[in-house]
């Protein structure tokens, strides 16, 4: 009988490989490879062709809209139909129609987005402040370019900048705008890329020409004298901080802290805001105040309301009889986003590689820049006249004798001679020679050929002119200056944003109305477990669900309203709150407390305080005998800061920490096997965390290796070994002591 082979299997897929059916091989994929065939090239275009904004101040989205309505002829003329540019805009940006109007609705006046739009826009654009109020579709509205965009396109069609095949290589589109201005600094731009974003404030443009212009003749000359501050489209007021503000043009990264702008009508009590932060809107702004009221957290406001119109934001607060609308305001401005921060990162693309730069930075890159377009624009125009030159050249030899000029065209048989033939008989080249066989016979009156040729004067005269600019970097920044004048006469407009100088930080923290207080019974474990449980619940049911291994090493009554200290091994303290944790049972594990406060990686408790109100004392035990006693007011705050750094002394290890209520005795042992009872009485309080605290056990060649409270030992006869005096070595004891508690 025929023994049957049994069927071969494919073998098991491995982690990373990749077992190619049928084949019965598999093939090793190495992770890193992966991500880079598959991710960079996604992360890469994401940055470079599509978020952040490059030195002209555009991102590719906008550059393609805005060229578009360029070449529709919208720059000047009536507005046409939104709808009509959405579709002319999908030659070059291959989107769905949404995303390009999108960027549109932005770019436009009605918006109220940008400080100089670059859109005139007709009907709803919706407005940037506003969370809820949608723009119209596009075929509703229409649109132009609005004036200040000429100074876009300027220079376009004179090779100041480089031209490339769009999607389809149908079309050339621009890869920069050849902008007179420095607009990335101008109109603010916000991108979202992967692993990196850019967040841009607008800034004055009157201010950020004359400062361009400071930098051009001092290249050492300081921004920040010139260039006051940002000027945001909606106004507000700026809280002026000179360091956070020298920090943000030096680095481009920081924070701006931006107020709402409020009149008061003593008839009507109502608080008006006519202004609010760029980074928040009417319905975000609404919506906290009315969570606020609800909570009881804000009693001094009767009604709110959004009563925007036609004539702008206007945000309506009505108060209660009896309350200063001044106090209400700095605390509307302290919890609500009626004063919020603008956090600056100017991410910029540079040559295709993302920069966070400062301001001097980055005007320094757009003046580098601008240069390259008005000497290649120079050298276009220089090109043209030489062109025109020429041609006027052999002209001239033309009229030397017209006479014997159409003889020569007159003579010549066949039409393809005319060419070589005149010449020949002029000494002139091909393209001269077409110029002349091409003049009208109108033209061959001697009146118009001396007029053509007393221009080629002129055009030496200004071909001498821009050789000269070309070869002279001074001449080049003279010509970007006059720009930039003219561009402020044009287009200047006042500040919009004002500054508050020498504002006090609002500190008053408002009171938080807790709910009733009620008795719990706090658990927590060696292995950071904790357990909230209510009386009630604890008497139906008391057996404990532990980890395996885990112990409960902390177990008391508090009130409801009790606030938790955790001390962790990296010298830091967690705040919380009884009320942060869910009431649970005794049968579930509870919370891991680690990952519910969010601790370091590698980070671990070392004890756990609870006081309800900070009236206890901090007594720290440390293994090279000393001990600090801190009061527990030192680790309260007025805010609801949830991690302290510095908690305590890093200078010695840590041998037990102990929250007393008044004075208390405890035993110290040493690795020497001595022992000592003293109050702490003895040692003085320090305000300061991390205090070293004075020396209580005197130690040589030994180190403290514990640390009870003396109710907890089972010392006997523990008035033989109490001090009166420290610091003091104590006294050898023939018994063990044994520790009946940590906390």
């Amino acid at each position: 009988m025929k023994k049957s082979t049994p069927k071969k299997q494919p073998p098991k897929k491995q982690h990373n490989d990749a077992y190619i059916e049928g084949s019965g091989t598999v093939v090793a994929k190495d992770i890193v490879s992966t991500l880079e065939e598959n991710y960079m090239p996604y992360a890469m275009s994401v940055i470079v062709s599509r978020a952040l904004p490059e030195i002209d101040g555009f991102k590719p989205s906008h550059r393609k809209l805005l060229y578009t309505m360029y070449k529709m002829g919208l720059l000047s003329g009536a507005r046409t139909k939104s709808a009509n540019i959405v579709g002319q805009t999908m030659r070059l940006n291959p989107h769905g129609d949404a995303a390009i109007y999108e960027t549109m609705v932005r770019l436009a006046r009605g918006n109220e987005a940008l400080l100089h739009p670059y859109v005139d826009s007709k009907g709803n654009f919706g407005k940037a402040y506003s969370r809820d109020m949608a723009y119209a579709a596009a075929r509703y509205t229409e649109a132009k370019l609005e004036g200040i965009s000429a100074e876009l396109f300027a220079e376009i069609d004179k090779d100041a900048v480089d031209m490339v095949p769009n999607y389809d290589n149908t079309m050339l589109e621009p890869s920069l705008f050849p902008v007179r201005f420095p607009s990335v600094l101008v109109n603010s731009n916000f991108g979202l890329a992967v692993s990196m974003a850019s967040n841009i404030c607008s800034f004055n443009l009157t201010e950020v020409c004359e400062t361009t212009i400071a930098m051009m003749k001092d290249p050492e000359h300081d921004p920040l004298t010139t260039l006051k501050g940002p000027d945001f489209p909606g106004g507000g007021y700026i809280v002026y901080d000179e360091a956070e503000m020298r920090k943000v043009y030096n680095t481009g990264l920081g924070a701006i802290k931006v107020r709402a702008v409020y009149n008061y009508d003593k008839d009507a009590r109502c608080i008006e805001v006519t202004q609010i932060p760029p980074s928040t809107t009417v319905e975000a702004i609404i919506d906290k105040v009315v969570e606020l009221v609800k909570d009881g957290k804000l009693r001094e406001i009767s009604d709110v309301r959004d009563e925007t119109d036609l004539s702008g934001l206007r945000l309506a607060f009505d108060l209660k009889k009896g309350n200063d609308p001044d106090a209400v305001m700095q605390k509307l401005f302290k919890l609500t986003p009626l004063q919020d921060n603008f956090n600056c990162n100017f991410n910029v693309l540079i040559a295709g590689t993302p920069r966070v730069m400062g301001v001097r930075e980055i005007l320094t890159e757009w003046i580098e820049f601008r240069r390259q377009c008005v000497r290649r624009r120079v050298y276009f125009d220089l090109q043209k006249k030489k062109e025109k030159l020429h041609l006027l050249l052999g002209l001239k030899k033309i009229l030397l004798d017209i006479d014997y000029a159409i003889k020569v065209i007159r003579e010549t048989e066949e039409e393809a001679e005319v060419v070589p033939n005149l010449m020949i008989g002029f000494g002139i080249d091909e393209l001269q020679a077409e110029y002349v066989a091409e003049i009208k016979l109108r033209h061959i009156n001697r009146e118009y050929i001396l007029k053509r040729t007393q221009e080629t004067d002129d055009l030496e005269k200004e071909i001498a002119e821009m050789e000269d600019i070309l070869a002279d970097t001074k001449k080049i920044s003279r010509l970007i200056i006059d720009e930039l004048r003219d561009i402020i006469k044009k287009y200047g407009q006042p500040r919009r944003t004002m500054f508050l100088y020498d504002v006090a930080e609002i500190e008053a923290e408002v009171e938080e109305e807790l709910p009733k207080a009620y008795p719990v019974n706090l658990f927590f474990t060696r292995e950071d477990y904790l357990k909230k449980i209510t009386p009630q619940s604890l008497r139906m049911s008391n057996q404990q669900k532990l980890k395996e291994g885990d112990e409960i090493i902390y177990q008391r009554e508090v009130s409801s309203n009790a606030e938790l200290l955790f001390f962790t091994d990296k010298y830091q303290c967690y705040k919380s709150r009884c009320l942060d944790f869910d009431e649970t049972k005794a049968s579930v594990m509870g919370d891991y407390v680690p990952a519910k406060l969010g601790l370091d990686e590698g980070e671990s408790i070392t004890f756990m305080a609870v006081t309800e109100s900070y009236k206890e004392q901090l007594v720290i035990f440390f293994k090279n005998g000393k001990c600090a006693k801190i009061p527990l007011s030192s680790f309260e705050t007025k805010t609801k800061r949830k991690k302290l750094a510095n908690a305590y002394s890093d200078l010695s290890e840590v041998v037990g920490m102990f929250v007393t209520d008044g004075e208390a005795d405890f035993v110290l042992k040493s690795s020497a096997g001595k022992v000592l009872v003293f109050n702490t009485a003895l040692v003085l309080p320090k305000s300061t965390r991390d205090t070293q605290g004075v020396q209580v056990m005197r130690l040589t060649k030994a180190e403290l290796t514990g640390a009870y409270l003396l109710q907890n030992s089972d010392l006997k006869n523990p008035e033989d070994y109490r001090i009166k005096t420290i610091p003091s070595a104590g006294s050898v004891s023939g018994k063990d002591i044994s520790q009946l508690s940590l906390f």
